[in-house]
C-alpha cells in the first residue's frame, strides 16, 4: 500500500477530486495549509488578485492506495493540478505499513 500526500493549489481541488473519484478512489483528506516553495513569497495572482507574502495558501490531500491503484493516482494528480506556472505544488509518496478499518476490523487493502 501506498500514501500520496499531494499539495496543490486551492481552486484545483475540485478537478482533482473529481479525476480521483473517476480512477475509483473510494476517500480521501483534504486539508487547507499555507507554505511556501521555490517562489519564496514572489507576488503571486490568487483569484484574479495580486499580492505578495511569504505563505501561500495551499491545499494538502491525503489518499491511501493500493500499490497497483498510486502510480495512477499520481499521474492524475500531475495532470490536473498543473497549470504550468510556478507554485503548482508537490505529490509525496510514502510506503504505507498497515491500515485498519475501525468499524469492522478489515485490515490491509480490503480496509481502503
Amino acid at each position: 500500500m501506498k500514501f500520496i500526500i499531494a499539495i496543490i493549489k486551492p481552486f484545483k481541488l475540485d478537478e482533482v477530486r473529481e479525476a480521483l473519484g473517476s480512477l475509483g478512489v473510494a476517500g480521501m483528506t483534504v486539508t487547507e495549509v499555507k507554505g511556501f516553495g521555490r517562489q519564496k513569497g514572489q507576488t503571486e495572482i490568487y483569484r484574479g488578485a495580486e499580492y505578495s507574502t511569504n505563505m501561500l495558501p495551499k491545499v494538502k490531500i491525503e489518499v491511501a492506495a493500493s500499490d497497483a491503484l498510486a502510480p495512477q493516482i499520481v499521474e492524475t494528480i500531475q495532470k490536473v493540478a498543473s497549470t504550468e506556472a510556478i507554485g503548482d505544488g508537490k505529490i509525496f509518496v510514502l510506503d504505507l505499513a498497515s491500515a485498519v478499518r475501525i468499524r469492522t476490523g478489515e485490515s490491509g487493502d480490503t480496509a481502503l
